[in-house]
């Protein structure tokens, strides 16, 4: 049974997750944040992904972050690691 914090949590869009992921990769491209510290904040964003769920299918998740990693914005890595985590693939 989910405490009452989970409950009062909103699901997030799947454009918000990409935008994140988005933000988050390209943090790391230009150097502003170093590897330990991109890894940390990876796996916050994976775990409050899980906590308060994402909005939509997961054809909805995919059709928001493909073109992430389609332009290169997000690493093939990065790409597999989160739809893993997440469960969608």
């Amino acid at each position: 049974m989910p405490d009452e914090n989970q409950q009062a949590l909103k699901p997030i869009a799947p454009a918000r997750v990409a935008e994140e992921l988005e933000r988050l990769s390209t943090r790391r491209a230009n150097g502003e944040i170093p590897a330990d510290e991109y890894e940390h904040r990876f796996a916050r964003m994976v775990t409050e992904l899980r906590d308060r769920r994402i909005d939509g299918s997961r054809a909805d998740i995919m059709a928001a972050i493909d073109p992430l990693h389609q332009k290169g914005l997000v690493s093939d890595a990065d790409y597999r690691r989160l739809l893993s985590q997440l469960g969608i693939v």
